[in-house]
């Protein structure tokens, strides 16, 4: 049982598993080298993307992101003005300082993107090694970044998964659940909401007022990504000259108010969605909902539904909303992949969908069947979404897809309201056959602009 605020995580765009997962994983490497007695030997470092890492690196910022984990980062405190005075620092000098030691790295050669060499064990795979003075290999070791900003090293991914349902992260849980049909279980049991149970969890590893500020925590960050799209003029960076546009649309939004258009519901969750991934496509800070490519939908929903007129959080609704939507995001991750890479968009903008769907309907006091039931139809109609972003940018189809992503999971939540939650389809049923969809999938269509639209749309 992972917790609910591994899904959510606090990181900088424009890509979860290509950016926030490199600066993690650069990260663990440094601690590594100085838990195995090798940081005082280490003269050079060097960094090996292969897969999905390698064929839409740049676009993704993913040689970015290793450098600046390497350079003691983290995703969730960066400082975004000092990060880019170090990687000048590093790009002029060849070398950086840390711990009091200097490390040659050459971005021009240390850092190296492998088209070549097939990953192993997953389609994001990126290999650290250490050199001593004399240019000898001293130690390497291979990382896999595996969605979300979750990673594994070669040899936690080999070993086969251990039976640790009931555990999260050591600790004993009240509610141990594998699969959605044991939740629901759990419910009927308890007489508990999935947001009851997924917190009666988490009140296991930390106090509920902790438990609490942190999701709160999470909403203000998914809130004021919406605020800075709404606000940010300009062309998004990598070259397609792709231009934001959320601000256009809010303008004319909040300049007829009282609009009575029944379409006009879709403007305004299409421009929040907007506005979220425009900053990720700008690098700028978002939360993983599940991940950064499809991190627009989650704070639109909660931005319309969660939120008064004037924007103003009600924290309750948005408590309720994430412990609903985070618990439906485990079930992908344990049982499937929220990995573009793995899955195609299906398991980024499509679990994205899911989740936003089953929080919604939660919040609006479905049962935890119907609950469950929007969550599917959230995901049914997302199986086979490919994840094809032209020139290797998170900017086109990414963006709009985040907005009609988020109309999807408003009306998946409106037709379970209609029904009783026991339709034929289940949401473990969804959710298996996202896995296999998305195994079947053509590698050229899982995030290595190989195929779709990154073939068939001139770079401009």
């Amino acid at each position: 049982m992972l917790s609910v605020l591994d899904i959510f995580r606090i990181g900088i765009g424009p890509s979860s598993s290509h950016t926030v997962g490199p600066m993690r994983i650069a990260q663990r490497f440094w601690k590594r080298l100085h838990t195995r007695g090798h940081r005082a030997e280490t003269y050079r470092i060097k960094m090996i993307f292969r897969g999905s890492l390698a064929f839409t690196g740049i676009g993704h910022g993913t040689p970015r992101a290793g450098e600046l984990g390497l350079l003691g980062f983290a995703p969730e405190t960066i400082d975004l003005d000092a990060a880019e005075t170090a990687l000048a620092h590093l790009k002029t000098e060849k070398a950086f300082t840390r711990d009091g030691a200097v490390i040659q790295f050459d971005p021009d050669h240390d850092m190296v993107l492998d088209y070549e060499q097939a990953a192993d064990l997953h389609p994001n795979e990126m290999e650290m090694q250490a050199y001593d003075r004399a240019g000898d290999l001293i130690y390497a070791r291979t990382y896999y970044s595996t969605g979300g900003g979750f990673t594994a090293s070669h040899a936690q991914l080999a070993r086969p998964a251990k039976n640790d349902r009931v555990t999260a992260g050591g600790v004993d849980v009240p509610y141990g659940f594998g699969s959605a049909a044991e939740l629901l279980a759990l419910c009927d049991q308890n007489d508990l909401a999935i947001a009851d149970v997924v917190l009666a969890n988490e009140d296991a590893r930390r106090s509920r007022e902790i438990t609490g500020s942190r999701l709160d925590r999470v909403a203000d960050v998914m809130l004021a990504g919406i605020e800075r799209g709404l606000n940010t003029r300009g062309i998004l960076p990598g070259g397609l000259k792709v231009e934001r546009r959320a601000p256009d649309i809010w303008r004319k939004l909040i300049g007829a108010p009282g609009a009575n258009e029944k379409e006009t519901l879709f403007d305004w969750l299409n421009v929040y969605a907007m506005a979220v991934n425009e900053e990720n496509a700008a690098g700028g800070q978002v939360v993983t909902a599940p991940t950064n490519g499809a991190a627009g939908i989650i704070p639109a929903i909660i931005r319309h539904y969660c939120c008064d007129e004037n924007g103003a959080p009600d924290y309750k609704k948005i408590r309720i909303f994430l412990a609903t939507a985070g618990g439906i995001g485990l079930l992908y991750k344990q049982r499937a992949s929220i990995s573009g890479a793995e899955m195609g968009c299906q398991g980024e903008v499509g679990v994205a969908c899911s989740m936003a769907a089953g929080g919604l309907a939660a919040v609006w006091g479905a049962s935890p069947r119907q609950t469950a039931s929007a969550a599917e139809i959230g995901m049914e109609h997302n199986l086979g979404l490919t994840c094809d972003p032209v020139g290797g940018l998170v900017q086109i189809p990414c963006i709009e897809r985040n907005a009609i992503g988020a109309v999807k999971a408003a009306n998946a939540a409106r037709l379970a309201m209609h029904g009783t939650g026991n339709g034929k389809v289940s949401l473990d049923q969804v959710i298996e056959t996202m896995r296999q969809t998305g195994l079947d999938m053509s590698s050229k269509y899982k995030e290595t602009s190989q195929g779709g639209l990154a073939v068939n749309v001139i770079e401009c």
